[in-house]
Protein backbone atom coordinates (compact mmCIF):
# COMPACT_ATOMS: atom_id res chain seq x y z
CA UNK A 1 0.00 0.00 0.00
CA UNK A 2 2.95 2.46 0.96
CA UNK A 3 4.09 1.53 -2.38
CA UNK A 4 1.24 2.48 -4.24
CA UNK A 5 0.51 5.97 -2.33
CA UNK A 6 4.79 6.30 -3.03
CA UNK A 7 4.01 6.28 -6.67
CA UNK A 8 0.88 7.91 -7.24
CA UNK A 9 2.22 10.90 -5.36
CA UNK A 10 5.69 10.92 -7.04
CA UNK A 11 3.73 10.49 -10.41
CA UNK A 12 1.05 12.52 -10.24
CA UNK A 13 -0.14 11.94 -13.85
CA UNK A 14 -0.87 7.91 -13.31
CA UNK A 15 -4.52 7.92 -12.63
CA UNK A 16 -4.82 10.12 -16.09
CA UNK A 17 -2.59 7.95 -17.96
CA UNK A 18 -4.89 4.62 -16.96
CA UNK A 19 -8.28 6.47 -17.80
CA UNK A 20 -9.75 7.09 -21.45
CA UNK A 21 -8.27 11.00 -22.37
CA UNK A 22 -10.35 13.65 -22.70
CA UNK A 23 -10.92 15.42 -26.77
CA UNK A 24 -11.23 18.85 -27.24
CA UNK A 25 -12.41 19.13 -30.92
CA UNK A 26 -11.41 22.56 -32.07
CA UNK A 27 -12.95 23.75 -35.41
CA UNK A 28 -12.19 26.99 -37.26
CA UNK A 29 -14.60 27.72 -40.64
CA UNK A 30 -12.17 28.70 -43.58
CA UNK A 31 -8.67 29.14 -41.78
CA UNK A 32 -6.03 28.18 -43.93
CA UNK A 33 -2.65 27.39 -42.67
CA UNK A 34 -0.84 30.90 -42.86
CA UNK A 35 0.03 30.70 -39.59
CA UNK A 36 3.68 31.43 -38.01
CA UNK A 37 3.72 27.83 -37.36
CA UNK A 38 3.22 26.46 -40.62
CA UNK A 39 5.40 28.68 -41.95
CA UNK A 40 3.75 31.97 -42.48
CA UNK A 41 4.21 35.00 -40.48
CA UNK A 42 2.22 37.57 -41.69
CA UNK A 43 -1.12 36.88 -39.61
CA UNK A 44 -0.39 37.31 -35.67
CA UNK A 45 -1.95 34.25 -34.40
CA UNK A 46 -0.29 33.24 -30.75
CA UNK A 47 -2.27 30.80 -29.13
CA UNK A 48 -2.76 28.89 -32.27
CA UNK A 49 1.27 28.79 -32.19
CA UNK A 50 1.35 27.98 -28.93
CA UNK A 51 -0.91 24.88 -29.07
CA UNK A 52 1.60 23.50 -32.16
CA UNK A 53 4.63 23.96 -30.02
CA UNK A 54 3.50 21.49 -27.97
CA UNK A 55 1.32 19.44 -30.25
CA UNK A 56 1.98 17.88 -34.13
CA UNK A 57 1.45 20.34 -37.02
CA UNK A 58 0.75 18.43 -39.66
CA UNK A 59 2.11 20.53 -43.14
CA UNK A 60 0.24 18.87 -45.71
CA UNK A 61 -3.19 17.63 -44.23
CA UNK A 62 -5.53 17.98 -47.08
CA UNK A 63 -9.73 18.68 -46.80
CA UNK A 64 -11.42 15.89 -48.83
CA UNK A 65 -14.33 18.03 -49.83
CA UNK A 66 -13.82 22.06 -49.85
CA UNK A 67 -16.79 23.67 -49.25
CA UNK A 68 -18.48 23.90 -45.20
CA UNK A 69 -20.62 21.48 -44.85
CA UNK A 70 -19.67 18.53 -47.40
CA UNK A 71 -16.03 18.75 -45.20
CA UNK A 72 -17.50 18.67 -41.91
CA UNK A 73 -20.06 15.74 -43.23
CA UNK A 74 -16.95 13.40 -44.35
CA UNK A 75 -14.51 13.88 -41.90
CA UNK A 76 -17.08 13.47 -38.97
CA UNK A 77 -18.60 10.09 -41.02
CA UNK A 78 -15.00 8.99 -41.82
CA UNK A 79 -15.94 8.62 -45.29
CA UNK A 80 -15.14 9.88 -48.37
CA UNK A 81 -16.99 12.14 -51.17
CA UNK A 82 -18.93 10.34 -53.59
CA UNK A 83 -20.34 11.52 -57.40
CA UNK A 84 -23.47 11.98 -55.18
CA UNK A 85 -22.15 12.47 -51.73
CA UNK A 86 -21.07 15.66 -49.71
CA UNK A 87 -21.49 17.94 -52.43
CA UNK A 88 -22.18 21.44 -51.30
CA UNK A 89 -21.84 23.54 -48.30
CA UNK A 90 -25.81 22.66 -47.10
CA UNK A 91 -25.04 18.98 -47.04
CA UNK A 92 -26.30 17.09 -44.14
CA UNK A 93 -24.54 13.98 -42.68
CA UNK A 94 -27.83 12.09 -41.38
CA UNK A 95 -29.27 12.75 -45.26
CA UNK A 96 -25.99 11.83 -47.19
CA UNK A 97 -25.21 8.87 -44.78
CA UNK A 98 -27.46 8.02 -41.74
CA UNK A 99 -26.70 4.75 -41.44
CA UNK A 100 -23.14 4.86 -40.60
CA UNK A 101 -21.96 5.60 -36.87
CA UNK A 102 -20.27 9.51 -36.73
CA UNK A 103 -17.00 10.24 -34.65
CA UNK A 104 -19.07 12.03 -31.68
CA UNK A 105 -21.55 8.84 -31.94
CA UNK A 106 -18.70 6.56 -31.75
CA UNK A 107 -17.47 8.64 -28.90
CA UNK A 108 -20.52 8.80 -27.11
CA UNK A 109 -21.28 4.62 -27.43
CA UNK A 110 -18.28 4.18 -25.59
CA UNK A 111 -18.66 6.44 -22.52
CA UNK A 112 -17.62 9.77 -23.46
CA UNK A 113 -20.19 12.66 -22.89
CA UNK A 114 -20.58 14.70 -26.18
CA UNK A 115 -21.13 18.22 -26.50
CA UNK A 116 -21.29 20.04 -29.84
CA UNK A 117 -20.65 24.24 -29.02
CA UNK A 118 -21.01 26.27 -32.38
CA UNK A 119 -20.92 25.17 -35.92
CA UNK A 120 -19.24 21.58 -35.85
CA UNK A 121 -21.59 20.26 -38.12
CA UNK A 122 -23.10 23.13 -40.89
CA UNK A 123 -26.85 22.46 -39.45
CA UNK A 124 -27.41 22.65 -35.57
CA UNK A 125 -29.86 19.45 -35.84
CA UNK A 126 -27.15 17.59 -38.23
CA UNK A 127 -26.46 14.26 -36.66
CA UNK A 128 -28.05 15.36 -33.58
CA UNK A 129 -28.31 11.95 -31.42
CA UNK A 130 -24.87 11.75 -31.59
CA UNK A 131 -24.54 14.77 -28.81
CA UNK A 132 -25.22 14.77 -25.27
CA UNK A 133 -25.87 18.80 -25.56
CA UNK A 134 -26.01 20.80 -28.42
CA UNK A 135 -25.46 24.97 -28.53
CA UNK A 136 -24.96 27.31 -30.52
CA UNK A 137 -25.28 31.54 -29.55
CA UNK A 138 -28.31 33.27 -30.71
CA UNK A 139 -28.57 36.21 -33.15
CA UNK A 140 -28.55 37.49 -36.34
CA UNK A 141 -26.70 34.69 -38.69
CA UNK A 142 -24.23 37.24 -40.15
CA UNK A 143 -23.00 38.10 -36.62
CA UNK A 144 -22.58 42.18 -37.55
CA UNK A 145 -22.69 44.74 -34.78
CA UNK A 146 -22.76 47.67 -37.02
CA UNK A 147 -25.88 49.56 -37.11
CA UNK A 148 -25.25 50.28 -41.66
CA UNK A 149 -25.17 46.43 -41.36
CA UNK A 150 -28.10 45.64 -38.99
CA UNK A 151 -29.80 47.84 -41.11
CA UNK A 152 -29.09 46.80 -44.86
CA UNK A 153 -30.22 42.78 -43.16
CA UNK A 154 -33.78 44.09 -42.06
CA UNK A 155 -34.03 45.38 -45.64
CA UNK A 156 -33.74 41.56 -47.03
CA UNK A 157 -29.78 42.55 -47.92
CA UNK A 158 -26.49 40.48 -47.08
CA UNK A 159 -24.59 43.75 -45.25
CA UNK A 160 -20.51 44.58 -45.92
CA UNK A 161 -18.11 41.71 -46.23
CA UNK A 162 -16.21 43.19 -43.52
CA UNK A 163 -17.45 45.01 -39.92
CA UNK A 164 -14.38 46.57 -37.89
CA UNK A 165 -16.53 47.37 -34.24
CA UNK A 166 -15.49 48.95 -31.07
CA UNK A 167 -16.67 46.29 -29.19
CA UNK A 168 -15.31 43.08 -27.17
CA UNK A 169 -14.90 39.92 -27.90
CA UNK A 170 -18.14 38.87 -26.60
CA UNK A 171 -19.79 40.61 -29.24
CA UNK A 172 -19.51 38.19 -31.54
CA UNK A 173 -19.95 34.66 -31.55
CA UNK A 174 -16.85 33.85 -31.39
CA UNK A 175 -16.59 35.05 -28.19
CA UNK A 176 -19.74 33.73 -26.71
CA UNK A 177 -18.27 30.01 -27.99
CA UNK A 178 -14.93 30.16 -26.29
CA UNK A 179 -17.03 31.57 -23.03
CA UNK A 180 -19.88 28.46 -23.27
CA UNK A 181 -16.49 26.24 -23.96
CA UNK A 182 -14.81 27.47 -20.64
CA UNK A 183 -17.79 27.17 -18.72
CA UNK A 184 -18.42 23.32 -19.68
CA UNK A 185 -14.96 22.61 -18.81
CA UNK A 186 -15.32 24.48 -15.79
CA UNK A 187 -18.52 21.30 -15.24
CA UNK A 188 -16.95 18.74 -16.94
CA UNK A 189 -13.48 18.98 -14.52
CA UNK A 190 -14.74 16.71 -11.94
CA UNK A 191 -17.49 14.63 -14.27
CA UNK A 192 -16.42 10.55 -13.88
CA UNK A 193 -16.84 10.86 -17.89
CA UNK A 194 -14.40 11.41 -20.44
CA UNK A 195 -15.57 14.49 -22.74
CA UNK A 196 -15.59 14.32 -26.19
CA UNK A 197 -16.04 18.58 -26.01
CA UNK A 198 -16.41 19.86 -29.69
CA UNK A 199 -16.09 24.07 -30.26
CA UNK A 200 -16.92 24.88 -33.32
CA UNK A 201 -15.67 28.72 -34.19
CA UNK A 202 -17.25 30.78 -37.36
CA UNK A 203 -14.18 32.75 -38.12
CA UNK A 204 -12.63 33.63 -40.07
CA UNK A 205 -16.05 32.82 -42.50
CA UNK A 206 -17.59 35.73 -43.97
CA UNK A 207 -18.17 38.33 -43.33
CA UNK A 208 -15.31 39.77 -41.90
CA UNK A 209 -16.25 40.95 -38.58
CA UNK A 210 -13.90 41.42 -36.27
CA UNK A 211 -13.24 43.24 -32.66
CA UNK A 212 -11.69 46.91 -34.30
CA UNK A 213 -8.52 46.31 -31.80
CA UNK A 214 -7.98 42.94 -34.05
CA UNK A 215 -8.39 44.98 -37.04
CA UNK A 216 -5.37 47.75 -35.85
CA UNK A 217 -3.17 44.87 -35.49
CA UNK A 218 -2.44 45.47 -39.36
CA UNK A 219 -1.48 47.98 -41.66
CA UNK A 220 -3.10 48.02 -45.33
CA UNK A 221 -0.32 49.35 -46.39
CA UNK A 222 1.82 46.31 -45.51
CA UNK A 223 -0.54 44.11 -47.24
CA UNK A 224 0.40 42.46 -50.72
CA UNK A 225 -1.91 40.98 -53.24
CA UNK A 226 -0.18 37.16 -53.86
CA UNK A 227 2.52 36.57 -56.54
CA UNK A 228 -0.36 34.30 -58.11
CA UNK A 229 -3.10 36.96 -58.54
CA UNK A 230 -3.38 36.25 -62.66
CA UNK A 231 -5.41 33.32 -64.31
CA UNK A 232 -2.77 31.40 -66.59
CA UNK A 233 -3.68 30.58 -69.86
CA UNK A 234 -2.15 27.20 -69.66
CA UNK A 235 -5.08 26.69 -66.69
CA UNK A 236 -8.72 25.14 -67.81
CA UNK A 237 -11.08 27.79 -67.66
CA UNK A 238 -13.38 25.13 -65.81
CA UNK A 239 -11.08 25.19 -63.00
CA UNK A 240 -11.41 28.62 -62.09
CA UNK A 241 -14.63 30.08 -60.58
CA UNK A 242 -17.01 33.77 -60.07
CA UNK A 243 -16.76 33.22 -55.95
CA UNK A 244 -20.29 33.87 -55.67
CA UNK A 245 -20.06 33.55 -52.23
CA UNK A 246 -18.51 36.78 -51.64
CA UNK A 247 -20.64 38.35 -54.45
CA UNK A 248 -23.53 38.09 -52.18
CA UNK A 249 -22.40 41.07 -49.64
CA UNK A 250 -22.38 44.28 -50.79
CA UNK A 251 -20.31 46.53 -52.03
CA UNK A 252 -18.57 43.28 -54.12
CA UNK A 253 -19.24 44.22 -57.48
CA UNK A 254 -21.65 41.46 -59.17
CA UNK A 255 -19.34 40.74 -62.23
CA UNK A 256 -15.38 41.21 -62.75
CA UNK A 257 -12.26 40.87 -60.52
CA UNK A 258 -11.94 42.81 -57.68
CA UNK A 259 -10.02 46.08 -57.58
CA UNK A 260 -6.87 46.39 -55.39
CA UNK A 261 -7.79 48.10 -52.72
CA UNK A 262 -11.07 45.82 -52.04
CA UNK A 263 -9.05 43.01 -52.48
CA UNK A 264 -6.53 44.50 -49.67
CA UNK A 265 -9.21 45.36 -47.52
CA UNK A 266 -10.86 42.00 -47.77
CA UNK A 267 -7.04 40.61 -46.88
CA UNK A 268 -7.00 43.07 -44.12
CA UNK A 269 -10.41 41.72 -42.94
CA UNK A 270 -9.27 38.29 -43.34
CA UNK A 271 -6.36 38.80 -41.04
CA UNK A 272 -8.17 40.63 -38.23
CA UNK A 273 -10.87 37.45 -38.00
CA UNK A 274 -7.82 34.87 -37.60
CA UNK A 275 -6.38 37.04 -35.21
CA UNK A 276 -9.65 37.50 -33.35
CA UNK A 277 -10.73 33.89 -33.07
CA UNK A 278 -7.40 32.43 -32.73
CA UNK A 279 -7.63 34.73 -28.99
CA UNK A 280 -10.58 32.84 -28.32
CA UNK A 281 -8.82 29.81 -28.73
CA UNK A 282 -6.35 31.01 -26.06
CA UNK A 283 -8.92 31.79 -23.99
CA UNK A 284 -10.52 28.08 -24.36
CA UNK A 285 -6.58 26.62 -24.14
CA UNK A 286 -5.75 28.70 -21.03
CA UNK A 287 -8.73 27.28 -19.07
CA UNK A 288 -7.77 23.83 -20.32
CA UNK A 289 -4.37 24.50 -18.90
CA UNK A 290 -5.55 26.20 -15.22
CA UNK A 291 -8.07 23.43 -14.64
CA UNK A 292 -5.50 20.79 -14.47
CA UNK A 293 -7.41 18.99 -17.66
CA UNK A 294 -4.81 19.53 -20.08
CA UNK A 295 -2.53 16.32 -18.69
CA UNK A 296 -4.94 14.01 -20.03
CA UNK A 297 -6.80 16.01 -23.05
CA UNK A 298 -6.44 15.37 -26.66
CA UNK A 299 -6.44 18.62 -28.52
CA UNK A 300 -6.71 18.55 -32.28
CA UNK A 301 -7.53 21.53 -34.14
CA UNK A 302 -8.44 21.77 -37.64
CA UNK A 303 -10.03 24.36 -40.74
CA UNK A 304 -13.03 22.90 -42.75
CA UNK A 305 -10.67 23.69 -46.25
CA UNK A 306 -8.69 26.07 -47.18
CA UNK A 307 -9.70 29.88 -48.24
CA UNK A 308 -8.60 32.02 -51.78
CA UNK A 309 -7.52 35.12 -50.89
CA UNK A 310 -6.80 36.62 -54.36
CA UNK A 311 -4.46 33.53 -55.78
CA UNK A 312 -5.70 32.88 -59.21
CA UNK A 313 -7.89 35.49 -58.75
CA UNK A 314 -10.07 33.88 -56.37
CA UNK A 315 -11.95 33.95 -53.61
CA UNK A 316 -13.87 31.47 -50.98
CA UNK A 317 -12.89 28.10 -51.51
CA UNK A 318 -14.41 25.61 -53.85
CA UNK A 319 -11.81 24.82 -56.35
CA UNK A 320 -9.13 22.09 -56.53
CA UNK A 321 -6.22 24.63 -56.02
CA UNK A 322 -4.03 23.67 -53.17
CA UNK A 323 -5.31 27.08 -51.75
CA UNK A 324 -8.26 25.59 -50.87
CA UNK A 325 -7.74 21.95 -50.45
CA UNK A 326 -4.88 22.29 -48.05
CA UNK A 327 -5.81 22.81 -44.34
CA UNK A 328 -4.36 23.68 -40.77
CA UNK A 329 -4.36 20.56 -38.57
CA UNK A 330 -2.38 20.38 -35.10
CA UNK A 331 -2.64 17.47 -32.98
CA UNK A 332 -1.65 17.76 -29.44
CA UNK A 333 -1.51 14.03 -27.30
CA UNK A 334 -0.03 15.00 -23.92
CA UNK A 335 3.20 13.21 -23.57
CA UNK A 336 3.53 12.15 -27.07
CA UNK A 337 3.78 15.14 -29.44
CA UNK A 338 6.29 17.82 -28.50
CA UNK A 339 5.87 20.36 -30.91
CA UNK A 340 7.09 18.74 -34.07
CA UNK A 341 6.04 19.05 -37.98
CA UNK A 342 5.71 16.40 -40.50
CA UNK A 343 5.21 16.62 -44.36
CA UNK A 344 3.66 13.58 -43.85
CA UNK A 345 0.64 13.64 -46.57
CA UNK A 346 -2.84 13.05 -44.74
CA UNK A 347 -6.60 13.87 -45.58
CA UNK A 348 -9.68 14.52 -42.89
CA UNK A 349 -10.80 11.04 -42.99
CA UNK A 350 -7.83 9.80 -41.45
CA UNK A 351 -8.90 11.40 -38.19
CA UNK A 352 -11.46 9.75 -36.86
CA UNK A 353 -9.36 6.40 -37.15
CA UNK A 354 -6.64 8.08 -35.27
CA UNK A 355 -8.54 9.53 -32.39
CA UNK A 356 -10.10 6.18 -32.08
CA UNK A 357 -6.59 5.14 -31.60
CA UNK A 358 -5.44 7.23 -29.46
CA UNK A 359 -8.49 6.71 -27.15
CA UNK A 360 -7.95 3.01 -27.45
CA UNK A 361 -11.47 2.56 -28.95
CA UNK A 362 -12.47 -0.11 -31.65
CA UNK A 363 -12.35 1.27 -34.98
CA UNK A 364 -15.94 0.90 -36.89
CA UNK A 365 -15.53 -0.91 -39.89
CA UNK A 366 -17.09 2.05 -42.60
CA UNK A 367 -13.87 3.57 -41.88
CA UNK A 368 -12.15 4.87 -45.16
CA UNK A 369 -9.58 6.68 -44.03
CA UNK A 370 -6.31 5.09 -42.38
CA UNK A 371 -4.74 6.08 -38.73
CA UNK A 372 -1.72 8.47 -38.65
CA UNK A 373 -0.74 7.76 -35.21
CA UNK A 374 1.89 6.07 -35.94
CA UNK A 375 3.69 9.62 -37.48
CA UNK A 376 3.36 10.66 -33.49
CA UNK A 377 5.47 7.10 -32.46
CA UNK A 378 7.94 6.99 -35.40
CA UNK A 379 7.48 9.62 -37.83
CA UNK A 380 6.37 7.82 -40.68
CA UNK A 381 3.51 6.06 -42.14
CA UNK A 382 2.88 3.99 -45.30
CA UNK A 383 -0.10 5.93 -46.93
CA UNK A 384 1.28 8.91 -48.47
CA UNK A 385 -1.83 10.33 -50.54
CA UNK A 386 -5.03 12.23 -50.21
CA UNK A 387 -8.19 12.61 -52.41
CA UNK A 388 -10.10 15.58 -52.78
CA UNK A 389 -13.01 16.25 -54.69
CA UNK A 390 -15.26 19.14 -55.96
CA UNK A 391 -18.10 18.84 -58.08
CA UNK A 392 -17.03 16.82 -60.93
CA UNK A 393 -13.02 17.44 -60.23
CA UNK A 394 -11.37 14.75 -58.33
CA UNK A 395 -8.13 15.68 -57.23
CA UNK A 396 -4.64 13.27 -56.33
CA UNK A 397 -2.31 14.55 -53.88
CA UNK A 398 0.53 12.28 -54.46
CA UNK A 399 4.22 13.95 -53.58
CA UNK A 400 4.69 16.92 -55.09
CA UNK A 401 2.02 15.93 -57.52
CA UNK A 402 -1.59 17.53 -57.95
CA UNK A 403 -3.38 15.50 -60.47
CA UNK A 404 -6.88 16.59 -61.28
CA UNK A 405 -9.50 15.02 -63.47
CA UNK A 406 -12.70 16.36 -64.20
CA UNK A 407 -15.06 13.21 -64.98
CA UNK A 408 -18.31 12.64 -66.20
CA UNK A 409 -21.24 10.07 -64.89
CA UNK A 410 -18.84 7.19 -66.78
CA UNK A 411 -16.01 8.03 -65.57
CA UNK A 412 -14.33 9.55 -68.59
CA UNK A 413 -12.36 12.39 -67.67
CA UNK A 414 -13.22 15.82 -70.01
CA UNK A 415 -10.56 17.81 -68.68
CA UNK A 416 -7.08 17.39 -67.01
CA UNK A 417 -5.03 19.46 -64.57
CA UNK A 418 -1.14 18.87 -63.23
CA UNK A 419 0.82 20.76 -61.13
CA UNK A 420 4.30 19.79 -60.05
CA UNK A 421 5.10 21.20 -56.25
CA UNK A 422 8.17 20.50 -56.70
CA UNK A 423 9.28 23.14 -59.32
CA UNK A 424 5.72 25.25 -59.12
CA UNK A 425 3.93 25.71 -55.74
CA UNK A 426 1.95 28.22 -57.07
CA UNK A 427 0.63 26.13 -59.76
CA UNK A 428 0.86 28.06 -62.87
CA UNK A 429 1.91 25.99 -65.00
CA UNK A 430 -0.85 23.18 -66.03
CA UNK A 431 1.87 20.29 -67.49
CA UNK A 432 -1.50 17.82 -68.31
CA UNK A 433 -0.70 18.29 -72.72
CA UNK A 434 3.23 18.66 -72.19
CA UNK A 435 5.13 16.64 -74.14
CA UNK A 436 7.38 15.82 -70.99
CA UNK A 437 4.47 14.47 -68.77
CA UNK A 438 2.48 12.20 -71.34
CA UNK A 439 3.76 8.94 -70.34
CA UNK A 440 2.85 10.11 -66.80
CA UNK A 441 -1.00 10.61 -67.32
CA UNK A 442 -2.10 7.58 -67.72
CA UNK A 443 -0.43 6.10 -64.49
CA UNK A 444 -2.00 8.84 -62.64
CA UNK A 445 -5.59 8.59 -63.88
CA UNK A 446 -5.19 4.75 -62.97
CA UNK A 447 -3.84 5.65 -59.33
CA UNK A 448 -6.57 8.09 -59.00
CA UNK A 449 -8.96 5.59 -59.58
CA UNK A 450 -7.04 3.04 -57.89
CA UNK A 451 -7.39 5.32 -54.76
CA UNK A 452 -11.06 6.68 -55.03
CA UNK A 453 -12.22 2.98 -55.55
CA UNK A 454 -15.47 2.18 -55.77
CA UNK A 455 -16.23 5.94 -54.91
CA UNK A 456 -15.36 6.52 -58.42
CA UNK A 457 -19.42 6.35 -59.96
CA UNK A 458 -20.97 5.42 -57.09
CA UNK A 459 -23.71 7.01 -56.37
Amino acid sequence: MGLILYSLLTCPFALAQSEKPNILFIVVDDLRPELKCFGVSQIKSPNIDKLAAKGLVFNRAYCNVPTCGASRASLLSGARPTRQRFITYNTKKDIDLPEVVSLPMHFKNNGYRTISNGKVYHHVDDDNKAWNEIWRPKGNGLDYQLEKNLREVSEGKRGLAFESATVDDMAYFDGKIANKGITDLKKLKNSKQPFFLALGFKKPHLPFNAPKKYWNIYKREDIDLPESYFQPESTPKKAFHKYGELRNYSSIPKNGHLNHELAKKLIHGYYACVSYVDAQIGKVLNELERLGLAENTIVVLWGDHGWNLGEHMLWCKHSTFETSLHAPLILKVPGKTKGISTKVITEYIDIYPSLCDLADIEKPSHLEGESFVSVIETGKRVKNFAISKFKDAVTLIRDDLFYTEWTDNKGKAYNRMLFDHSVDPLELDNLAEKEAYKSIMPKLARELRQKWGANFLKE
